[in-house]
């Protein structure tokens, strides 16, 4: 049997899902985002989820090469892996109920570059690049990067990515506002894990509708916004981390947040 395309591991309360094919630098199969999303479907009580990969790249992008994006109609072929596995799974991070962390080396580069900015955290190695390269092969950019990116770094940086098919190093991905953190190479695995151990200590609950929270906001009008908060505050309030929070205030102690 071949080697998954993802693997997962439960380190605590951090779920690991890691790319899994490192010979050719993650790209990916429409079967790869299939396998992930399925990964991502039952946090089985992980507060936390950390999006790593085998090797040294992130991901390449869409596996375009052998028969998986192939047929008579490439442009049909294209639109059912977008809007049935890649575009799905992309959706699926961003409804999940906890924070995810990702790890960048090497290449994140079309697809693998919307996946890793899926993340509410990007972590990078110094060896890590972010690529919209699809306008060098005359397509368009997809995995909702147009969505993603200007929201990210503002228009004129997001048409110079997407119009120059040029590379980001991480230093300017970082520069840029795209990413949170550049470390060392040898740092990022024990840097992200950091990262999602952290988070998966907190409030989970509200972390949960905060990311929510947050996406809610770029659509919505500053009435409505504030609406939200205000239905999400309501939500919170009950439970248990917020009670807990607002004892160990009072206490002057650091508080112990269990999740619910």
């Amino acid at each position: 049997m071949p080697d998954p395309m993802i693997q997962t591991e439960r380190r605590g309360d951090v779920l690991i899902v890691t790319l899994n094919r490192p010979d050719r630098l993650n790209a990916a199969p429409p079967q790869m985002f299939d396998d992930l999303r399925d990964a991502l479907a039952t946090l089985d009580g992980a507060r936390a989820v950390l999006i790593a990969a085998a090797g040294r790249g992130f991901c390449s992008g869409a596996d375009v090469g052998g028969g998986a994006l192939g047929s008579d109609n490439p442009g049909n072929s294209t639109f059912k892996a977008l809007t049935e596995a890649y575009n799905p799974t992309i959706a699926a991070i961003a409804d999940l109920s906890v924070p995810v962390v990702s790890a960048v080396r090497g290449p994140a580069a079309g697809i693998g570059c919307s996946l890793a900015l899926a993340a509410d955290f990007c972590v990078a190695s110094e060896t890590a690049y972010f690529l919209q390269a699809f306008v060098n092969i005359g397509l368009v950019p997809d995995g909702g990067a147009s969505w993603m990116l200007p929201r990210l770094i503002g228009r004129a940086r997001a048409t110079e990515m997407m119009l120059l098919g040029e590379r980001v190093p991480a230093a300017k991905a970082l520069d840029w506002g795209m990413i949170h953190k550049v470390v060392a190479d040898d740092s990022l695995d024990a840097e992200a894990i950091a990262l999602a151990e952290r988070l998966a200590a907190g409030p989970t609950v509200a972390m949960g509708l905060i990311r929510r929270q947050i996406r809610h906001a770029y659509e919505a009008d500053y009435a409505a916004a504030m609406l939200q908060e205000a239905e999400n505050q309501r939500h919170v309030r009950g439970t248990a981390d917020s009670m807990e929070g607002g004892m160990a205030f009072l206490q002057k102690r650091k508080p112990q947040f269990t999740g619910t």
